[in-house]
């Protein structure tokens, strides 16, 4: 198995912070754009995907900044982090991405974040 390497992403969404973390921490707000269904049970978040079930523990969550997610069966070093960064001067807002992937899937990894940013926009309105 390859090493997984990190990688950034960062996508402009026309949002407001406290409306747009509340689809990034809570499971009703994730089902709606990353996943089919999502469950939260002390701090451990279940998420399915065609039937195939991932679970991650919620291990940073800044409100309306930033939720990292730390997949409990991959590598140790590898997690999920959303964060929300809020231009001081222009109030535009971004979410920044970082995952993990091998080298061979990172192109096809940030497609699919690219599909599910674009349903979280629509799914915002924004």
């Amino acid at each position: 198995m390859s090493e997984k390497k990190k990688f950034n992403l960062e996508y402009e969404i026309k949002s407001s912070p406290r409306i747009l973390y509340s689809f990034l921490n809570e499971a009703n707000g994730l089902t709606q754009w990353f996943a089919d269904d999502v469950t939260v049970r002390d701090q451990i978040y279940t998420f399915t995907w065609d039937d195939e079930m991932q679970r991650a523990k919620l291990i940073t969550n800044k409100e309306n900044k930033l939720v990292r997610f730390k997949w409990l069966d991959d590598e140790p070093q590898c997690y999920l982090e959303m964060e929300i960064i809020q231009d001081e001067l222009t109030n535009d807002v971004a979410l920044a991405i970082t995952d993990f992937a091998t080298e061979e899937t990172i192109a096809e990894r940030k497609l699919i974040w690219d599909n599910q940013i674009d349903y979280l926009i629509s799914t915002l309105g924004a």
